[in-house]
């Protein structure tokens, strides 16, 4: 009898033991989630596809260094200030003109053909994003410091897509979570084009010539091709002169100028240009435009080329136009 009652505690005793450690391991799983939630966000990661594959990058970005004035355009639309860009040549080897005020402070890094791996080094990156022409010379070098990712393309054929310039701005704002806001700056900018193509409308002349002067030529935009031709001619409703192209910039002799049958011209100069623009402005075939007749010839330099790409660009472009038609 008295090794059944010392059984029985036996087995009751380890019962209490077993019940004891099920309720340890209880409030373990039950606690353990938690912990594991809250270390994904703080370490958590992002899969990122690109033109040269699959990228790896945090779910929260605080250092990204960009090779391209578009890309600075589309992370100051989503209100992020990157890390480290580049330069523009053109400009004198520093920030890009319209957007310097808001990169006050912001390291640059070389160009986006030449990029300055030390500067970028320097850093200490999460990411870096890259247009195609750069990854052409750097990529492999610029992924040994931080994840690289590679977009747009500037082969495709996006002649007839008048919203191609809003593709980079939502993969970026992607990144960073901010795709709805990203969409509103798309709508406000398309709001305020709509608002000024209706005003263009209402011309009874609106044909417009895109020139560019060069060095030593003069040259034609197209129609489309390129964000800030469809912009013009698309967005806002110009009409394209007798000698737009419709698909690719072209070169103009002098003797094809009189050909520029535009009622409005915006003229683009690069800074090394001055003397040729000199000698178009003397010619007696250029006094015969009716946009020069008129007086209705816009100069403005090359940021035009930059800013059709992001939407700030695009909502200053579109203030300069509407100073124009007035």
């Amino acid at each position: 009898m008295f090794r059944q009652r010392a059984s029985w505690i036996v087995l009751i005793t380890l019962l209490v033991f077993v019940l004891a450690a099920c309720g340890k391991t209880s409030e373990v799983a039950e606690t353990a989630p938690q912990d594991q939630h809250t270390s994904a966000e703080e370490n958590g990661t992002q899969t990122i596809e690109h033109l040269k594959g699959t990228a790896v990058i945090p779910q929260k970005i605080d250092r990204m260094v960009v090779l391209s004035s578009a890309y600075i355009d589309h992370m100051l639309t989503i209100g992020e200030k990157p890390a480290g860009v580049n330069v523009e040549v053109r400009y004198g080897g520093d920030y890009p003109p319209y957007l310097a005020d808001q990169l006050a402070g912001v390291p640059t890094v070389g160009s986006a053909d030449s990029p300055n791996l030390e500067a970028i080094l320097q850093i200490d990156p999460d990411v870096i994003v890259i247009e195609s022409r750069t990854a052409e010379n750097a990529y492999e070098q610029l992924e040994k410091i931080a994840p690289t990712i590679v977009i747009g393309n500037e082969w495709l054929d996006y002649a007839d897509d008048a919203t191609y310039w809003t593709q980079d701005l939502l993969t970026i704002a992607g990144m960073y979570d901010k795709v709805d806001l990203a969409k509103t700056k798309i709508a406000e900018v398309e709001q305020q084009a709509n608002q000024l193509k209706a005003k263009i409308e209402q011309l009874d002349e609106k044909k417009l010539a895109y020139l560019r002067v060069r060095e030593k030529t003069l040259q034609i935009y197209a129609a489309k091709g390129h964000p800030t031709n469809t912009l013009l001619y698309h967005d806002l409703g110009f009409e394209p002169t007798g000698v737009t192209p419709a698909e690719q910039r072209e070169d103009l002799s002098m003797e094809k100028i009189a050909d520029i049958d535009a009622d409005f011209v915006v003229l683009e100069v690069d800074p090394n240009a001055e003397d040729y623009l000199n000698g178009i402005n003397e010619s007696s075939l250029w006094k015969s435009v009716p946009a020069v007749v008129a007086d209705q010839v816009y100069t403005t330099d090359s940021l035009w080329l930059f800013k059709g790409w992001g939407a700030i660009g695009r909502s200053e472009i579109i203030n300069e136009i509407e100073d124009m038609i007035q």
